[in-house]
């Protein structure tokens, strides 16, 4: 049972936690300060960065903390985020792409995208691609990329990305994470080829009580917890992704998730399904996420 208390000193290490100021990447951010990393906040807006910073910082920790602007719904910000860090960093031994929207009313990215497909797989794909050449530098760093179970009945439909069809929000919910799941196979397939020392690792956290859910009814999330069972609270959530950051144990290419049915409980290895394996689907997805975001990998 790997838990919090597992996690390796930190110290000297320059983390990246996207989605920072709540949920899953709160607990995410707040450990891995805890554990002496000097973590950048990554959130949608200033103020909610700088909120977060003093929210973590009043729970202590030994590490540093930093604010970051990085709205994924504009390639734009992800642009400039990028380049602030670049600037003003010399390493990055772990980026967490965490940051998410789920089944919001029917709305596009800045760029014409179905939100949940822009924000949880474009803007991350963008900003994974801008920062890669520092990943590359950094010895043995990590890319770890949160995708979720529902992955698994998802299909990625390249006639419907700006909802040009109709718009389903748990569809595109589910495509948008079955995306972020192929991207993190398929960079790793990738890198390996290149032989880069960089892993990228994939993680879902389960069923957990977070403001991911704010957009669905009570009555869906009772019916939820009917089919399911109870909840986790988001620091249980968080492990998955924290195990795949600093464990020894987390290789790339793997998914991690709590083992009891991928929905609760503590982190493991599990089987990564068909749908996210298929080479020739990952080829275009990545081809087409170049073409639309204009972020060219070195792989």
């Amino acid at each position: 049972m790997w838990a919090k208390q597992d996690i390796p000193d930190q110290t000297s290490k320059t983390i990246i936690v996207t989605g920072a100021n709540t949920g899953i990447g709160f607990e995410t951010a707040l450990a891995l300060y805890e554990a002496g990393a000097h973590v950048v906040l990554a959130c949608r807006n200033l103020q909610k960065a700088e909120e977060t910073l003093v929210k973590v910082q009043e729970q202590g920790g030994k590490g540093s903390l930093e604010a970051g602007v990085l709205d994924l719904s504009d390639l734009g910000s992800v642009k400039q985020f990028a380049a602030a860090f670049l600037q003003n960093h010399k390493q990055l031994n772990v980026l967490i792409n965490n940051a998410g929207v789920a089944m919001p009313p029917a709305s596009k990215t800045e760029e014409g995208y179905e939100l949940q497909f822009g924000v949880n797989f474009l803007g991350h794909f963008a900003l994974t691609g801008y920062l890669y050449p520092l990943l590359k530098v950094t010895p043995d760093s990590r890319i770890v990329t949160v995708s979720s179970n529902g992955y698994q009945s998802a299909v990625i439909d390249f006639n419907n990305l700006r909802s040009e069809v109709d718009y389903d929000p748990i569809r595109e919910y589910r495509q948008s994470k079955l995306a972020d799941l192929i991207f993190s196979v398929e960079l790793n397939r990738r890198i390996t080829i290149k032989e880069d020392n960089v892993q990228s690792i994939a993680a879902q956290p389960g069923a957990n009580k977070t403001e991911l859910m704010r957009h669905l009814s009570n009555e869906a999330i009772a019916a939820g917890v009917e089919r399911l069972g109870e909840f986790m609270e988001p620091w249980q959530g968080a492990l998955p992704s924290l195990y795949a950051a600093v464990s020894n144990e987390a290789s790339g290419g793997n998914l991690y998730e709590p083992d009891q049915g991928g929905y609760r409980g503590y982190p493991t290895v599990t089987t990564i399904k068909e749908n996210a394996l298929d080479k020739t689907v990952a080829k275009k997805l990545w081809d087409f996420a170049e073409q639309v975001t204009g972020v060219h990998y070195p792989l």
